[in-house]
């Protein structure tokens, strides 16, 4: 597995299949948890058909988490080669400031972190992904 980073604009819109949105509420991490697994995950998600990958950012972030208040901004493309297949996503990053209950989706329940736990669901790329989200952070 190979993971690689861009900026943004470097990988084709079309190309953005996910969006992945590395979000802190009161200073800490929310991760979620799905309702069938046992491990936690950054929140995100697939684009739908004819989604802008901004409104996707935003709609996965709602649905994981029940954010309704946040600042979100793009901060880099990525992609992940596994064998032959490279898929392409988009990372965000959140300010939350308001939760509203969680809605009625996939998701089981949120924490909030002071740093990511070791079981997380996909273990191989999401800490990479938050590895840059906090040295681009350390920048601001």
């Amino acid at each position: 597995m190979k993971i690689d980073f861009y900026k943004i604009g470097e990988v084709e819109d079309k190309n953005l299949k996910f969006a992945i949105i590395s979000s802190r509420y009161k200073e800490k991490w929310i991760l979620a948890k799905h309702k069938e697994r046992t491990t936690w995950e950054i929140p995100g998600g697939h684009r739908e058909q004819g989604e802008n990958i901004d409104y996707t950012a935003k709609r996965e972030l709602y649905e994981e988490t029940g954010a309704i208040k946040y600042n979100i901004e793009p901060v880099f493309d990525y992609s992940v080669t596994i064998g032959d297949t490279m898929s392409y996503g988009r990372m965000f990053y959140a300010e939350v400031f308001e939760l509203d209950k969680l809605p009625e989706l996939e998701i089981e329940e949120i924490e909030l972190f002071n740093e990511l736990p070791s079981n997380m669901t996909y273990s191989m790329i999401q800490p990479y992904l938050q590895e840059k989200i906090e040295d681009y952070l350390k920048r601001y």
